[in-house]
């Protein structure tokens, strides 16, 4: 159970919580993860206030490439980054990278096990008025698929500052999604963080809500709701899609015997197809899938689009009900 339990219940559905874009945390850990390793380095396309990359470029201006509107170039440019020696960054939004440069990804990083960090912004639908042509949706289906990929999607500005300096201590290839819009900031700096680990954030008995995110917030906050429904609902922080933390899933389901999955992202091959080949071969329980239903995002408010394709916290409600009725 996280350190910052108390924290979380207290904060939940106060108004007055602090609502952080998560890609505040990516500058903050850019900056940080550069003071402690003169060898990180960062790229960006052409949009470095909107990545929070402009940050790092501020503090160390000589160790920041804008390579402009060239999404491949920049990725086999930090790739020979990578098999020089040092620990680049890549920050653009996600629909560009990986959906653009995917083959450069593919060839000049993964074939190469080479030690880059590549960061997608904009995740999601709450990216908003954009629409569909900005959000991405299918960015962890395409990463997690890749060999020795790490796959991060943090759940508050906090978390991703962290996520961004575990990014930078790990050997070999990352990749780290992150929103746009402003999202509460519920956990601390005391609440743990490691690659691979996924965090208790609720302990339940009738169902567990497995969440990536900042939907996760969501998670929580439908929890409390069910709770006085009398459904007592375990909400667990899957920040690492890959590698998944098995054990703690699958005792997840063993004591519950039902799970709802939450994401930001396609629900085919996205974190919550992660979560069923996990169970599928461990311990098959019933599930419900809270993601992007094979469809493609709109453009609207980033928490009017979050309640119209269900990712909300009467969405969540509705699909812990579901699966408590196929227990």
């Amino acid at each position: 159970m996280i350190n910052s339990k108390a924290f979380l219940i207290k904060n939940l559905l106060s108004k007055n919580i602090k609502a952080v874009p998560t890609r505040n945390g990516y500058g903050e850990g850019l900056i940080e993860a550069g003071k402690k390793d003169k060898n990180v380095v960062v790229l960006c396309a052409d949009i470095t206030d909107s990545t929070r990359s402009g940050m790092f470029q501020k503090v160390f201006p000589e160790r920041f490439i804008e390579t402009g509107i060239a999404e491949q170039n920049m990725m086999g440019l930090a790739g020979g980054l990578a098999l020089a020696g040092k620990i680049p960054f890549v920050s653009t939004y996600a629909v560009f990278c990986p959906g653009n440069n995917w083959s450069q990804i593919r060839v000049c990083v993964g074939q190469n096990d080479a030690n880059v960090k590549i960061t997608g912004a904009h995740a999601g639908v709450s990216v908003g008025p954009d629409g569909m042509s900005h959000q991405a949706l299918e960015d962890i289906a395409i990463t997690r698929c890749l060999p020795g990929m790490i796959v991060l999607a943090p759940c508050d500005s906090i978390e991703t500052k962290k996520a961004t300096l575990a990014a930078a201590k790990y050997k070999g290839p990352v990749y780290l999604r992150f929103a746009r819009e402003a999202t509460p900031v519920f956990t601390t700096e005391d609440t743990p963080f490691a690659i691979g680990k996924a965090e208790v954030f609720r302990e339940g008995k009738d169902v567990t809500i497995i969440a990536c995110g900042p939907l996760v917030y969501n998670s929580l906050a439908a929890a409390e709701k069910l709770s006085k429904k009398g459904i007592d609902v375990g909400v667990i922080n899957n920040h690492t899609i890959k590698p998944m933390d098995e054990k703690t899933i699958i005792r997840a389901a063993k004591e519950t015997k039902a799970i709802v999955t939450v994401e930001e992202h396609q629900v085919m091959g996205g974190m919550g197809s992660a979560v069923a080949e996990v169970l599928a071969k461990n311990c098959p329980v019933p599930i419900e899938m809270v993601g992007m239903q094979d469809s493609w995002g709109e453009s609207g408010e980033p928490e009017e689009l979050i309640e119209h394709f269900g990712l909300g916290v009467n969405g969540i409600v509705k699909a812990v009900e579901k699966v408590v009725k196929r227990k």
